[in-house]
Order: structure tokens, then C-alpha cells, then sequence
């Protein structure tokens, strides 16, 4: 496991996940921890170890350590319009199919 947290976390520092910042008085950093997995091939045999590290976004409060939150969400009039101009203009188009949202959010 320690080698797949290595990785993890060094993945981390390289994306630049994080700043490191001074804490406040009477402020507590959010905490953290590791999810395990093993992936298996289709005979069962261990393909490989896999560790995320993920926060504790539960224990935050809203107004005291966040102000907002946002989700991006595209109305459906919004796909028709673009979808729209794409054929006015005569613009090339591609469908993307079967996106998922990302494990570690």
C-alpha cells in the first residue's frame, strides 16, 4: 500500500492540489484520509494497489469555512442553441458519450 500512496501523493504535488497557507486563530484545517483498493484482473489475481486520498469535506460549515458553493449545470435550451448555430454555421460537431464524474471528488 505505501507504494501506491507514494504515488498518489506525489501525483498530488505535481497536479499543484494544494497550497500550503498559515491557519488562522480559532480555524481547524479540513482533515483527510486514504481510501484503499485493490484493482483485480478478470482471473481474480491482484492487478494492482490503488489509494486515493480524499477530504473530510463533511466537517466544514457553511459561512464559516466556505462562503459559496457552485455547480456547473447547462439548461437544455442552452445544448439546442449551440447545437443550432452549429448547423447554421455549418461548424463540425462531435458527441461524447458515456462521461463520468471523477472518483476522487
Amino acid at each position: 500500500w505505501l507504494v501506491a500512496m507514494k504515488e498518489e501523493y506525489n501525483a498530488l504535488l505535481h497536479n499543484g492540489t494544494w497550497t500550503l497557507i498559515s491557519l488562522h486563530t480559532n480555524r481547524y484545517a479540513t482533515g483527510c484520509k486514504w481510501v484503499l483498493q485493490v484493482k483485480e484482473n478478470p482471473d481474480s489475481t491482484v492487478h494492482k494497489y490503488k489509494a486515493r486520498l480524499i477530504a473530510k469535506g463533511f466537517h466544514q460549515q457553511f459561512r464559516y469555512d466556505y462562503n459559496e458553493t457552485f455547480s456547473l449545470v447547462i439548461k437544455p435550451v442552452i445544448v439546442r442553441l449551440v447545437l443550432t448555430l452549429g448547423l447554421t454555421h455549418h461548424w463540425s460537431t462531435q458527441q461524447l458519450d458515456g462521461l463520468k464524474q471523477d472518483p476522487r471528488v
